[in-house]
């Protein structure tokens, strides 16, 4: 081993220990949100996550919760996992910058040694870093999510072939071909963005291998993308698919029993590629021999998926989608329940359906053999506005607010079609502008702020540089910029220095190596821009999507790193090598990891943070014991999948997600026990409500006199009968209902065995439930939670979640009482009052709230994430109700004694206050607490004066684009000098009103 070799291999391993340092360092102790407390769930107990699944993470996951000292430790973990994929991959971009570097000096006939060698390290030591501390990809490497483990697949095969680039012996190089081969097929069971970087690698190889002309890169082009679409295509949905079809044939023509046929498709699939192989290498086809050798090990580590058969078989709580047999699991990897997007034809989002046809035909395993369970159903749109490459489209699941979202940024009327130069303006301005290129901003010139924007104002997600002359134009006058801006952890400021030496090492890669900065170029592209392109992404995400662009991020960083070696190219010129590069190693490692790091670490740092998963408890916390609790979202269900499978926590509730609840597999797990959850009672039968069957069951009005009891009113809906149907203008006959008054009657006797009633309510219970079901529909999720309704008996607690939509409440809000972070549904009639929905249980909210609830380290100064300022609104606001309750009673000691607990684990030092807080204000006020009350009122009056006072100094779009606010922030002033009059606080309300009209007479 060389001088260069050893310093290299030393170099990159210190570049390991620092990431691996740091990641450890900022690691989130428990579960994070969205996807990560299933993830984490599925690693410990081996179950199923969500369509398309990540066995191979899951596999490795599996192996680091083996070694938690208990199950608390398990999410931490995995979440270290993530921390030390994403520090092998710093370390594989080490050895890739340097392997670049290395190429340029030694095309240029020098010695890798001395000052050129200090360079080298010094390049591959920034661009390394630099990656390390950049938002996105730092976000991933502190939870445990897959896009952690698939950047290092990405890193480590990128790598793979510029090792293969160095291999003089033919034979030897294939062996680092078929590792990558081997790699990729493993990663395909983490997640598929590691196969966009096969363009790259197959220029590498051609760059190698052939004289490089304009045909040999088209052909390459060709080639590359042919391979792609193999194994996206070919490989991973093909082999399982023509499985099935050899299973139908073998099951239901020939009798034999279920998988015979996937057994001789298997047996034909080995032996053809076995025979492949033989022949090849038998008559010399070294290329094909490769080919189908690299296509063996793809297979091979695709085969990661057979372990999500077989654990689905053992019917874990998790089972997402039940993909046990050969024609689930196809409907499983292809994503199917998520539909499809248009990408190359398709209607714009002004197309109406005109008519329908069928798709394929669907099955399901039944006793003996595969049952037809329908056709899909393929709406036809109006090809009239229908367009190649549609942008601003319409799918199955479009919705209004999508609709009204392109009219707004396209600036179209009400039936308007766009043009075809609108709908390519909406992918270069939104999808490519907005999904994109700003989150590349982020990564290497600066944030604004960590809360989600959709592009169409200037406070929310933009990114900003910290140069006034760049940003203002954009997002308006950075001089005073009020506190609770700039306060904000995510308002990092990179001054563009990282973009700038980015830019520096493209040019300077160009211009000493062409051939590799296409390489790169090509990895850059693919993972970005053309992703987005293919991906064709709608309007209105749920959340951030700059975690998919990472690998784009990871070839811009090497060019962060080949920056260095062109500024000491050119200082190298005036000074000693070896001075010029320990001088730009420095600077540059100060100028873009350091101020990187700085920025960055606040909003990264994740130690000591567990809102998700206390969050989670409290809303567990909620319920009565044996309760069954309906939730909608991923952070008001994943996190409670987290508690109850990993930490054991509260497995007596079931925990009913309304989103999944429209499918077949996800009903019939109701009807068994889960942990320490009895099964649910349902009076539907599962042939009943199979896929395609009665997934919209429609209203017609037969006139009926008064409230039907909601058991009838279902099993006339679910009847088989004809005499219960109507035909539909195809001659079908289908189900409906005939009323929307539907009736349930109350067992009073159970309904107090609960304890959800105080004896002084006793008297207030309905003898039934009586409503209006708001809908002109029912839906099968809406099916069955009025079928868990009618049978549960008043048995057991029945909650929803406070933070779902109340179109989820199907009319029953009146009868609503809030006892924490859920709604339970009680036989009392409780109308709304001023859009406050439910009665407040006082004892059970109390208690639950002061003793019960965890708060997630918020009042240490953790990170205050987007999801966990959004669940704080829920806390403060439900506080408020509480404590509003305790009043009206004349209970002023625990209504103080709340309001005290939210502003001690939510303080506003940390936790700012919002404009509707100030009613806490009053309430301490009517409590007898002034002086509780004047501090809240001086945090609020302080925020909102600093905010007027910015406000004021804007002209022009942004004075009208931030008039509202500075309305809202006049009026709580105002209404702080209201309260203070009232209640006596003559020398406060003299010190704000002297302020507020300071503010008025500057305007």
């Amino acid at each position: 081993m060389n001088l260069y070799q050893r310093i290299n291999n030393l170099t990159g391993w210190i570049v390991f220990l620092i990431a691996a340092v740091v990641y450890t360092l900022t690691l989130e102790p428990t579960t994070s949100f969205w996807d990560c407390g299933e993830f984490i769930s599925a690693c410990y107990k081996m179950q199923i996550m969500h369509p398309p699944g990540a066995p191979f993470f899951m596999l490795t996951g599996r192996m680091f919760t083996l070694l938690a000292s208990d199950p608390m430790q398990v999410a931490w973990m995995v979440n270290f996992f993530s921390g030390l994929a994403s520090a092998f991959t710093i370390l594989f971009l080490f050895w890739t910058i340097t392997a670049f570097g290395r190429k340029i000096i030694e095309k240029a006939g020098e010695e890798v040694a001395g000052g050129r060698l200090f360079a080298l390290m010094g390049a591959g030591m920034v661009g390394a870093l630099a990656y390390t501390f950049t938002d996105s990809f730092w976000f991933s490497a502190v939870e445990g999510e897959v896009y952690a483990y698939s950047s290092f697949f990405t890193a480590i095969v990128f790598w793979a072939i510029l090792k293969w680039e160095t291999v003089a012996d033919e034979a030897d190089s294939n062996r680092w071909l078929l590792l990558i081969a081997y790699l990729m097929g493993l990663s395909i069971g983490v997640h598929l963005l590691n196969l966009l970087a096969i363009p790259a690698i197959c220029f590498v190889y051609y760059f190698k291998k052939h004289e490089v002309n304009r045909t040999g890169i088209i052909y390459t082009v060709l080639a590359s993308l042919g391979i792609l679409v193999f194994v996206q295509y070919g490989i991973i949905p093909g082999v399982p698919t023509l499985a099935s079809k050899f299973d139908l044939l073998f099951v239901n023509s020939l009798g034999l029993p279920f998988g015979s046929g996937n057994a001789f498709f298997l047996t034909l699939l080995v032996a053809g590629v076995v025979y492949g192989i033989w022949y090849t290498h038998k008559h010399g086809k070294v290329l094909l021999n490769t080919a189908l050798l690299a296509t063996t090990f793809i297979l091979i580590g695709y085969s990661s998926y057979t372990m999500i058969v077989i654990r689905s078989h053992a019917n874990p709580s998790i089972n997402m989608n039940n993909p046990s047999n050969i024609f689930s699991l196809v409907s499983y990897i292809n994503r199917e329940q998520y539909g499809d997007r248009p990408l190359l034809k398709g209607p714009y989002f002004t197309a109406e359906v005109i008519d329908q046809e069928q798709g394929a035909m669907k099955y399901r395993k039944g006793t003996d053999k595969y049952e037809e369970i329908g056709r899909d159903i393929v709406p036809i749109y109006d090809p009239a506005h229908s367009t190649i490459f549609p942008r601003a489209y319409r799918r199955a699941g479009t919705q209004q607010r999508h609709i009204d979202f392109y009219k707004r940024w396209l600036n179209l009327r009400d039936g308007q079609k766009p043009t075809f130069g609108q709908n390519l303006d909406f992918l270069f301005s939104y999808q490519l502008g907005h999904m994109y290129y700003r989150y590349f901003m982020w990564n290497f010139a600066g944030r604004q702020n960590d809360v989600q924007g959709q592009g169409m104002d200037y406070e929310r997600g933009n990114w900003v540089s910290g140069i006034a002359a760049l940003d203002e134009g954009r997002v308006g006058l950075q001089k005073n910029y009020p506190v609770t801006k700039s306060s904000n952890k995510g308002h990092n400021k990179y001054y563009g220095l990282p973009l700038l030496l980015g830019l520096i090492g493209l040019i300077y890669h160009y211009r000493k190596d062409q051939k590799d900065f296409w390489v790169v170029t090509f990895l850059f592209i693919l993972t970005g821009i053309a992703i987005n392109v293919y991906l064709n992404p709608e309007p209105l995400q749920p959340r951030e999507r700059d975690y998919a662009y990472v690998g784009s991020f990871y070839a811009f960083a090497i060019w962060i790193g080949l920056g260095v070696m062109g500024l000491w190219d050119l200082l190298r010129k005036k000074a000693p090598e070896t001075v010029a590069a320990a001088a730009v190693t420095a600077v540059c490692l100060v100028a873009v990891p350091g101020i990187l790091a700085a920025e960055n670490w606040d909003d990264h740092d994740r130690s000591g943070k567990y809102t998700a998963r206390d969050f989670a408890i409290n809303y567990l916390e909620s319920c009565a014991p044996n309760a069954i609790i309906f939730t909608m979202g991923d952070n008001d269900t994943y996190p409670l999948w987290y508690v109850q499978e990993v930490e054991g926590f509260r497995t007596d509730v079931r925990v009913v997600n309304l989103s999944l609840l429209g499918t077949d597999w996800y009903i019939n797990q109701l009807r068994r026990q889960i942990n320490n959850s009895p099964a649910i009672k349902l009076s539907i039968a599962p042939e009943k409500i199979v896929m395609g069957v009665r997934d919209y069951v429609p209203f017609y009005d037969r006139k009926i006199q008064g409230a039907v009891d909601l058991r009838q009113v279902l099993q006339f809906a679910t009847s088989d009968d004809n005499s219960a149907k109507l035909p539909t203008q195809g001659g079908e006959m289908v189900n409906y209902y005939p009323t929307k008054r539907f009736l349930i009657p109350v067992d009073k006797a159970a309904v107090l065995a609960q304890g959800a009633v105080t004896a002084a309510d006793t008297a207030n219970l309905l003898p039934a439930v009586e409503w209006e079901y708001p809908r002109n529909a029912i839906l099968k999720n809406d099916l069955i939670v009025l079928d868990i309704l009618a049978n549960n008996g008043w048995e057991r607690p029945i909650y929803w979640t406070v933070s779902m939509g109340a179109e989820q409440y199907l009319g029953l809000d009146d009868f609503f009482q809030l006892e924490g972070l859920a709604y339970r549904f009680v036989p009392l009639y409780n109308p709304s009052n001023g859009g406050q929905t439910s009665r407040v249980a006082d004892d059970i909210m109390y208690e639950n709230m002061v003793k019960k609830f965890k708060w997630g380290g918020m009042n240490t100064g953790i990170y205050i994430d987007p999801e966990t300022n959004r669940m704080t609104i829920n806390l403060r606001s439900n506080a408020t109700r509480l404590a509003e309750s305790l009043l009206a009673k004349g209970d002023k000691q625990r209504a103080v004694e709340v309001l005290d607990v939210v502003m001690k684990e939510m303080p506003h030092s940390h936790v700012p206050l919002m404009i509707f807080n100030y009613r806490m204000v009053e309430l301490y006020h009517m409590a007898g607490a002034s002086e509780k009350a004047n501090g809240v009122a001086k945090d609020l009056f302080d925020m909102f004066e600093d905010e007027a006072k910015y406000f004021r100094t804007l002209r022009g779009k942004y004075a009208t684009f931030y008039e509202r606010d500075m309305q809202n922030a006049m009026a709580i002033m105002q209404e702080m000098v209201r309260m203070a009059n009232q209640y006596g606080q003559t020398d406060l309300a003299k010190d704000f009103q002297a302020r507020f009209d300071a503010i008025g007479r500057a305007g």
